[in-house]
């Protein structure tokens, strides 16, 4: 029990490093210019309950799965198919964010470089720093990352004690619940940052692959998810409560440089304050306390990078192997599954920003609207049934695109309504999507339910009985060439045929063995109708049963009406399950039962996922 609390404490420790990344760092000092101790804590409350509130959700999701250690493993691998884009974009964002943030808010600062070998300057800067976080990544995966992280800690509450040992006067009393020159800032009203800073970061964590990842390895190794995370969340708060309360002491002290940056949208930016602090006001002899606040910024930084490389080398990798796009098969699995060309990307896209005069927010609003409802709809279908019905693709991204530039017209114009729906509008979008979806299948559900409870009712039983006799005897069957290869009634694939003497045993009954036989016939054509392009010549894939399953009601004779209902009843990754029915003549029950698909390649016979075409071909049915 001991050894579990101090590894969940190890994991919450290095959850907290890979959160506190650019956002973290940076942006709580620019709302603690902004807003004073109420802007900070106004950022860092939200920020620290995302993450406890992500490790309580998803330990609910790995326990109320089945598969022991690998549960919310195998939850994620079917949970993340329909996100899959966004993941990977939503990391790409992060990490640049990251290295963004402390290359123009630290190294520009410091001016180790100007003139002709500025660029060169800054180009060797972003190369050693994805460097770092790559090497790191490869020497440390999953299973020791806790540890690297570890010894990265001791060394980070090192830094923050010679800090605070060196700035002693850092008492409450120089704290202002307001900023101290609020006049200094021309932008959005608190309330134009609050609420959508404490939705995007509650729901942040959701779509981060860092903490999927460190939440099924934490699982794997019988810790507890939400013990864990609420350890990351307090370390975690405790860390943005000391650096922007670092940089509220820096704003009261006389002589303190309070220059901040003018951008491009006329605002006033202020993230790199600390920095400027420490470079001009300790000399060579009292050097150890600016080496000390650069050090606990790139450990922070790090911890990000290192864990944002193995994330992404996690997650591509298993993609990659997968994939049966044409495209994708003619570049080296080698490089697609490598975090390196994310990394070059994430590097041009610093250079880019640096060289445009970007700053952090532009970066930020991606999460406060774009990302917003993916994330909430990611939230809804660990919990709503029927999650996994396909995402609506270009809907959510329309939504999503819309609400991120009404942000943005927002926060370039001060206007705190654009802001607050560029915020809400996701939100209320997933919620209109999540709640028609869960009524419709309610409403299905419940109406089934009804339907078959009625038809036991003597009365009803006995009207359908004459109804089908009248049916059959005064209608004559429709001439419809579609009618000889069954029909669909709702979700069900429906096919009839006539008992005949080679179906019937010595006695006169339909023999046991061709209730089988019928519903393999239904199936064929159910398959026929779904995959009409279906060629064994070409395919890659062959359906096989993995079992069969039917229980016995009623016998059937010579000559009579025999129907078959089949659809598709559920399937997982790997596997889909038909459910049947057999009726009589007289519309009864003749028996009742299911079965289980499995895909194998055609080339070896090797076990597949369900391919793409049967998933499509299936879901409207299901």
């Amino acid at each position: 029990m001991n050894f579990r609390w101090l590894n969940a404490l190890l994991w919450g420790n290095s959850v907290a490093l890979s959160w506190m990344w650019g956002l973290g760092l940076f942006f709580s000092v620019q709302m603690t210019f902004m807003f004073g101790l109420q802007g900070l804590l106004m950022f860092a409350i939200p920020n620290a309950l995302g993450l406890m509130l992500f490790g309580y959700l998803t330990h609910n999701v790995a326990k109320s799965h089945s598969g022991g250690q690998e549960s919310l493993a195998i939850f994620f691998e079917k949970f993340s198919k329909p996100f899959r884009l966004i993941l990977y974009l939503y990391q790409i964002v992060a990490i640049s964010l990251t290295v963004f943030a402390l290359v123009n808010y630290l190294f520009v600062p410091l001016q180790l470089a100007s003139g002709p070998l500025f660029g060169i300057y800054l180009c060797l800067v972003v190369f050693v720093i994805l460097a770092a976080g790559c090497l790191f990544g490869e020497e440390f995966g999953i299973g020791k990352i806790k540890l690297s992280h570890a010894l990265m800690g001791a060394l980070l509450v090192l830094c923050v004690g010679t800090i605070l040992f060196g700035l002693r006067p850092l008492v409450p009393e120089s704290f202002k619940w307001s900023a101290p020159f609020p006049e200094s800032w021309r932008g959005p009203s608190f309330f134009g940052y609050a609420i959508p800073l404490v939705i995007g970061l509650l729901v942040g964590p959701w779509l981060d692959l860092q903490h999927w990842q460190r939440a099924i390895q934490i699982h794997r190794e019988k810790t507890s998810i939400r013990a864990s995370y609420f350890f990351g969340g307090s370390i975690f708060f405790l860390m943005l409560l000391f650096h922007g309360c670092l940089a509220l002491w820096v704003m009261t002290r006389e002589g303190a440089p309070l220059s901040a940056a003018e951008g491009l949208d006329g605002f006033n930016y202020a993230h790199d304050l600390v920095t400027q602090f420490f470079s001009k006001n300790f000399t060579a002899a009292t050097s150890v306390m600016p080496i000390a606040y650069y050090t606990f910024l790139c450990i922070c930084a790090l911890t990000t990078l290192d864990s944002g490389y193995v994330a992404l080398k996690w997650f591509l990798e298993k993609n990659v192997e997968k994939s049966e796009n044409m495209l994708v098969s003619l570049i080296p699995k080698q490089i697609l599954g490598s975090p390196i060309p994310t990394f070059v990307l994430v590097g041009l896209i610093t250079l880019i920003g640096i060289w445009a005069k970007l700053q952090l927010e532009y970066f930020m609003v991606f999460y406060a609207s774009f990302f917003v409802g993916y994330a909430a709809l990611a939230i809804a279908r660990c919990y709503v049934p029927n999650s996994q019905q396909p995402l609506p693709q270009i809907r959510m991204f329309s939504m999503s695109s819309m609400s991120l530039v009404i942000f943005a017209f927002g926060y370039l114009n001060s206007q705190t309504p654009l802001l607050l729906l560029g915020s809400i509008a996701p939100l209320a979008y997933v919620f209109w999507l999540v709640f028609n979806a869960d009524l419709l299948r309610v409403v299905t559900e419940k109406a089934g339910e009804v339907i078959e409870a009625a038809s036991e009712i003597p009365a009803i039983k006995a009207m359908a009985k004459t109804a089908t006799v009248m049916t059959s005897s005064d209608i004559v069957a429709p001439q419809d060439v579609h009618a000889l290869g069954g029909h669909f009634e709702d979700k069900w694939f429906v096919y009839s045929m006539i008992a005949s003497y080679s179906d019937t045993n010595s006695v006169g009954n339909v023999y046991f063995g061709m209730y089988a036989m019928f519903v393999g016939k239904a199936r064929e054509l159910f398959f026929n109708r779904a995959m009409p392009d279906f060629d064994l010549k070409t395919t890659k894939f062959y359906i096989l049963t993995r079992s069969f399953e039917h229980k016995f009601v009623r016998e059937a004779r010579e000559f009579d009406t025999i129907t078959v209902k089949i659809r598709v009843a559920d399937f997982n990754r790997k596997f889909c399950t038909l459910e049947h029915q057999i009726f009589g003549s007289d519309n009864q029950l003749l028996g009742k039962g299911k079965q289980s698909l499995l895909f194998v390649s055609s080339k070896d016979y090797s076990l597949l996922d369900i391919p793409s075409e049967v998933y499509t071909a299936f879901m409207k049915y299901l």
